[in-house]
């Protein structure tokens, strides 16, 4: 079961004023099993978790110990135990997130920072998932997004299969319209400032035998 938070969607929907119905279903097992391979088809290896405790420990599996070790901002993370697992000191990685809030240097925290994207794995989520195999993420600063393209060795993607959508074009209309107000209103709270849509990316197809792991779970998670 996902860790509810005050930040999860639960709790953040009517503030956000988005359309569950439309925007956060859980599809059949049917649809999941079609998008998997969709997305496998793109170069890209898929494992399924029953749930988000499943999911993390899926994730303590493919990350080795002693691996260098960078994620991005993500309410999924929370919600399957992640960050709670890695402030404990437990996983045997090397966190850059430690590394970089221990510097106290603004600009050499600035440089650690635009460095941890090429991390050799960046642990991330995605906004939608569409059946044709497409995934999609949006960021404000690209801190989140960065990793993605090239500069990770590993990407690892934890995605519930509630952001699975029909097609691309569904998938960038379900950040618009559901993901970015409700990311909006988390920041709101959290920061006081509102939040944009600022950097997109569009993982299509990975080249690189190996170097992304979808992790899809069969669970309602993140925005």
């Amino acid at each position: 079961m996902a860790k509810v938070t005050q930040y999860s969607a639960v709790n953040l929907i009517s503030e956000a004023g988005v359309d569950p119905d439309t925007w956060n279903s859980i599809p059949t097992d049917e649809v999941v099993e079609k998008t998997a391979k969709a997305v496998e088809s793109r170069g890209i290896r898929v494992i399924i978790a029953r749930n988000a405790s499943d999911a993390l420990s899926v994730l303590r599996k493919v990350i080795p110990k002693g691996a260098e070790v960078m994620n991005g901002s993500s309410t999924t993370l929370i919600e399957i135990g992640y960050e709670e697992y890695i402030s404990g000191n437990r996983s045997g990685w090397k966190l850059m997130h430690d590394v970089i809030t221990a510097e106290n240097n603004d600009d050499k925290r600035a440089e650690l920072r635009r460095k941890s994207v090429a991390s050799e794995y960046f642990v991330s989520s995605a906004n939608a998932l569409s059946q044709t195999g497409e995934i999609v993420a949006c960021d404000a600063t690209g801190s989140r997004v960065g990793a993605w393209p090239f500069a990770a060795g590993h990407l690892i993607l934890v995605v519930g299969i509630n952001k699975i959508v029909p097609s691309l074009e569904d998938a960038l209309n379900r950040v618009r319209q559901y993901a970015y107000p409700l990311e909006n209103a988390r920041a709101k709270r959290a920061y006081g400032t509102p939040s944009i849509i600022g950097k997109c990316v569009i993982l299509s197809h990975e080249k690189n035998e190996g170097r992304i792991i979808l992790i899809l779970v069969k669970e309602a998670l993140g925005y």
